[in-house]
């Protein structure tokens, strides 16, 4: 069985085994090593992309840089992004920045982070949570 995941360098579709465990994975275009497990920074270039044509939930953290409770957890969603390569993409979108993209949305308080699979929320949750519970919560989608 085969999986697609989106490059979030070059936003080529990579069709790769579906495996337990990865020890490499690069983009066949670009050679980005997909194991990667930074955020993927969203706008309006990769956002439709990155949600709509990844085989793997792709988790966004909708935020804002005056928020102190969005600061204080992104230290939390980069270390539990960690415990999911290749099963799930962690991402962050900027509200301030891209209002026009979180307004679909409604979200209605931040730190807000929303599940997606194929581009259909699966769920989301508010407000700002500790490393093992963003864990325990994506563990669901896996």
């Amino acid at each position: 069985m085969t999986i697609n995941v989106v490059c979030p360098n070059c936003l080529a579709i990579n069709r790769i085994p579906k495996k337990d465990h990865y020890n490499k994975a690069k983009c066949g275009k670009c050679g980005y090593n997909l194991l990667d497990t930074h955020p993927i920074e969203l706008n309006p270039t990769n956002f439709e992309t990155i949600l709509t044509k990844n085989d793997i939930p792709v988790i966004v953290d909708f935020w804002a840089p005056w928020c102190g409770p969005c600061r204080m957890m992104a230290p939390n969603f980069e270390a539990a992004a960690r415990e999911f390569p290749l099963k799930a993409w962690f991402a962050k979108l900027n509200t301030e920045e891209y209002p026009q993209l979180a307004a679909p949305y409604g979200i209605r308080g931040i730190p807000t982070m929303i599940a997606f699979l194929h581009g259909k929320e699966l769920d989301r949750v508010s407000g700002a949570l500790s490393a093992p519970q963003i864990v325990q919560w994506v563990q669901r989608f896996i």
